[in-house]
């Protein structure tokens, strides 16, 4: 693919979103010019008719390229990675990095971030998102089916966060990641050889998380390797620009207490 056909590429994402740092990571990666769109999921602007039609899962992010559409961050880190050529060249494993972005992938991060914030924040939102949804589906007949599945979906992750038996599940598999990564620092600079490549874009915003969860006591200090690791990646300008502003929960703060009083005043007039 050739650098002019990125020229009108966009990014429909959420900055808090982890799927999204990957994928804005690459794009810094690679130095692509993109135009970023946010569309904030704490509002339910995921749901709106206009983008809910282009992706009835209502999940980020979207990356449009000219009449290419392509939804979720897997095929899209697949898609950037062929722009130009493969990150990392010949000094990267490629079959590894097709190893580790999909199992960093099959790794669910929105249970394991949602089973560390409070019941009372995700009732609080999944409520307003469930009223805004049989809003939108009044609203948009030829859209019912869609939003019904939406609805099923919501469902379906509340009864996730309920099961121990799934979020041990969820932190079984983030521990093998880690332990596997631990064990592959031992003999790369990175995630799947000596430069950096679109493996450590899916891999680095994990880290990102577990920080940002106060888990690096618990979860990187007793894997060294891992840990030296992320202390080099914080250091790069695609980390710096994605991920460093939203890297603490006082940082995070400033963009989710917005949210909640727009929420808290939509719900208060019944604006779904």
């Amino acid at each position: 693919m050739s650098a002019e056909s990125t020229s009108n590429m966009e990014l429909f994402q959420y900055p808090l979103s982890l799927n999204c740092q990957k994928v804005r990571i690459a794009l810094e990666e690679k130095n692509l010019d993109y135009v970023l769109h946010e569309i904030n999921p704490l509002k339910a602007k995921n749901l709106d008719p206009d983008f809910f039609r282009e992706n009835s899962s209502g999940a980020l992010p979207v990356l449009k390229n000219g009449n290419v559409v392509i939804c979720e961050s897997l095929p899209i880190l697949q898609y950037i990675n062929g722009i130009n050529g493969p990150m990392g060249d010949d000094k990267v494993h490629h079959e590894k990095v097709d190893e580790w972005v999909k199992k960093v992938d099959e790794w669910d991060a929105k249970t394991f971030t949602l089973s560390h914030v409070s019941e009372g924040t995700i009732r609080f939102f999944s409520r307003f998102k469930r009223r805004v949804v049989i809003a939108r589906m009044a609203k948009n007949p030829d859209l019912a089916n869609k939003y019904h599945n939406k609805l099923n979906s919501m469902h379906a992750m509340e009864e996730k966060l309920k099961s121990n038996e799934a979020l041990s599940v969820n932190e079984k598999q983030l521990i093998d990641l880690l332990d596997e990564a631990e064990n592959q620092l031992g003999t790369t600079e990175f995630m799947a050889g000596f430069e950096f490549s679109i493996a450590d874009a899916a891999f680095v915003p994990v880290l990102a998380r577990i920080q940002l969860l106060k888990l690096v006591p618990e979860l990187l200090k007793p894997r060294p390797r891992l840990l030296d690791y992320f202390v080099r990646m914080k250091k790069r300008p695609s980390y710096k620009e994605v991920v460093q502003g939203y890297s603490s929960q006082l940082k995070q703060m400033r963009v989710l207490v917005p949210s909640m009083c727009n929420v808290a005043v939509r719900k208060l007039f019944s604006k779904y």
